[in-house]
């Protein structure tokens, strides 16, 4: 199963930095055109998984948060809680990529896949993107590389090999400037505590 109000939850306190009410969740849907696409997304995989005769309209509903927002953000994207998007405009992502936990991406990201032809056929890998990853402005990140926790990806690199955790890389190709860095993420979501809370533990 699952855990949807942890996710949504997750994805709301990046926003406000605060423990939010289902009210004010719908508030930023409303209002936030960066978090829409994050919360249809969320709704695509609770109908998935739960109610699959509502998939359709979820996905209709994701389709237009997309369009909105100008994002390429296909809803099989598995993300975990705590993701943002800043500005939006441009962000491409595969659907086959993997982002972890509080996760920010800027305009202009493309997490995006990459095949290469052998004597045996077609390879296609793709990213992973570890937990509290900040990727800035028009950052692209391509093939079956992992970033790993904590590493900050510089505006208008060009990754395509795999980034320790807690390093900064800048330039094309990407190449570590900075290591054992803290990592950059504004109101970092409380992800154990938030699963913790959904399965009957103290709340936030």
């Amino acid at each position: 199963m699952r855990p949807f109000a942890s996710y949504i939850g997750g994805d709301a306190f990046r926003v406000t930095g605060k423990r939010v009410s289902l009210a004010y969740i719908f508030r930023l849907v409303l209002t936030n055109r960066t978090f829409r696409p994050v919360f249809t997304l969320r709704l695509c995989q609770w109908t998935r998984d739960h109610v699959r005769s509502l998939l359709p309209l979820a996905r209709i509903l994701h389709r237009w948060a997309q369009s909105q927002t100008a994002i390429d953000f296909p809803s099989g994207i598995k993300a975990g809680p705590g993701l943002t998007l800043v500005h939006g405009w441009g962000i491409v992502v595969n659907k086959d990529a993997l982002l972890g936990s509080n996760v920010t991406l800027f305009n202009g990201v493309v997490i995006g896949r990459k095949d290469k032809i052998t004597e045996h056929g077609r390879e296609t890998a793709y990213p992973v993107i570890g937990n509290d990853v900040w990727i800035g402005p028009h950052a692209i990140i391509i093939g079956g590389v992992r970033i790993g926790d904590g590493a900050i990806v510089g505006a208008g690199s060009v990754v395509t090999k795999d980034v320790p955790a807690r390093c900064v890389v800048a330039g094309n190709p990407a190449t570590v400037v900075k290591s054992e860095v803290l990592p950059d993420v504004m109101n970092r979501s409380p992800v154990d505590l938030l699963m913790a809370s959904e399965q009957g533990g103290k709340p936030l």
